[in-house]
């Protein structure tokens, strides 16, 4: 509950840590800024210390509901930056206060129009873009794929939300699962039958429905026999592996992102790309497979989940939060393929830029939403990269959107869909 983190609202010194990446890793100040939403509009409310002083304010009745509060609680991805930023000042606590922070909204009815919208969509059709879930394996015709409610797997392919209603990005998952055929994977996908996640509508304070989901998900794997997921979405890898072990329901079930797998299946000799693609590169890591897809918390191995055991061990720089994630694995599918050279941004890992469509902020500011994947672009733009490569829909589709807005020329792409062209016969 939001009053269980009151500490870490108390003792935040609006030291600004929140706002920026910390200086050592700063090789130019024109991408200085972690946090979009400060970035953006200025004003100190709209940081992690600043939304930590606002629910201090609402935890001792200081304040009461108002539109302008529910804008600052709402403009903003969740996408942990702040977090990750402030280990290395105040070492405090400050993403899950902000999730506590939405979730006592919903409770108190303060609910956003357009959340409200996406949710009821999600109630009735088992996704957050609100599309008919009779479509939902729709991608799959004609592929040859096997149902894990008809099939005994080894392996269960959750393709997702996004992935599995957006179209123009189709030509991504099917390279996964041909991917995965040619390297005799038994695996199977849940078809019209699979549902949402649940995480999307966490990030929006819909505790509720992140349950509903998980238990939905975690009786289909265990109905099925399967003992390992794999996604290529970076926010169903964050249900599965963060968030459905922070409500207790994660089980034993291993948790794979599509980059991961394809890794290890290179490793095994399994897969060998051969053709030769000569491009340059740059890679987006998106936030809930980087910095926040690792569990919930980690302190010299051990998960800690209790509050009151996680405030002030050591010095924060004995610990790097963020550091466990995803973020070799897609670098190593890249580095794998002839003739394709990769190049970084300054925000990267850890400190990565958000896309932008996180939190609810794609639907409900969607301004702000391209605002801040057009800094992205700019960054990617500066390496010099001929294209950017990142490893979820939701940012593809914001990377696309942008440019399909500003005329562009960069091009986007699913690490996957590279990885296919290098190893097609």
């Amino acid at each position: 509950m939001l009053k269980d983190y009151r500490e870490y609202m108390t003792i935040c010194a609006r030291c600004s840590n929140c706002k920026f990446i910390p200086q050592y890793r700063i090789s130019s100040y024109k991408y200085a800024y972690s946090c979009p939403s400060i970035s953006r509009y200025l004003f100190h409310a709209y940081s992690g210390g600043g939304r930590l002083a606002t629910a201090l304010s609402m935890t001792d009745g200081r304040i009461e509901y108002s539109d302008n509060l529910l804008d600052i609680i709402y403009k903003c991805q969740m996408c942990g930056a702040c977090d990750i930023s402030c280990k290395y000042g105040m070492d405090l606590e400050v993403l899950q206060p902000l999730y506590e922070f939405r979730v006592k909204c919903i409770e108190d009815g303060q609910l956003h129009p357009v959340h409200m919208t996406v949710i009821e969509g999600l109630r009735k059709e088992d996704n957050m873009l609100q599309k008919p879930k009779a479509e939902r394996g729709k991608w799959a015709e004609g592929m040859d794929i096997k149902n894990i409610t008809e099939d005994k797997v080894d392996v269960y392919y959750h393709v997702g939300c996004r992935y599995s209603f957006d179209s123009e990005l189709w030509p991504a998952v099917k390279a996964a699962v041909n991917l995965l055929k040619k390297a005799g994977v038994n695996f199977g996908i849940a078809g019209k039958d699979e549902t949402c996640c649940g995480g999307r509508a966490y990030d929006l304070g819909y505790l509720g429905e992140l349950t509903k989901y998980a238990e939905n998900n975690v009786e289909m794997l265990r109905t099925a026999g399967v003992k390992t997921v794999v996604t290529s979405c970076s926010d169903c890898y964050h249900a599965f592996k963060v968030l459905y072990d922070k409500i207790g329901m994660k089980g034993n079930v291993e948790v794979l992102h599509i980059t991961e797998y394809l890794d290890l299946l290179i490793k095994e000799g399994k897969l060998k790309p051969k053709k030769n693609i000569t491009a340059t590169v740059t890679y987006h890591d998106p936030c809930h497979l980087g910095r926040l897809g690792e569990p919930w918390i980690h302190w010299k191995g051990e998960i800690i989940t209790e509050p009151s055991k996680r405030f002030h061990h050591e010095p924060p720089k004995t610990f790097r939060r963020g550091a466990y994630g995803v973020y070799e694995s897609p670098r190593n599918l890249l580095k794998s393929i002839p003739g394709l050279k990769l190049v970084e941004m300054t925000r990267i890992k850890e400190y990565t830029w958000c896309c932008g469509a996180g939190g609810g902020v794609v639907d409900a500011y969607p301004d702000f939403n391209m605002w801040t994947a057009n800094e992205r672009l700019k960054e990617a733009k500066d390496t010099g990269a001929e294209a950017l490569v990142t490893a979820c829909p939701w940012c593809i589709r914001s990377f696309k959107d942008a440019i399909n807005e500003n005329g562009d020329t960069l091009k986007i792409f699913d690490v996957v869909e590279l990885l296919e062209k290098s190893i097609q016969d």
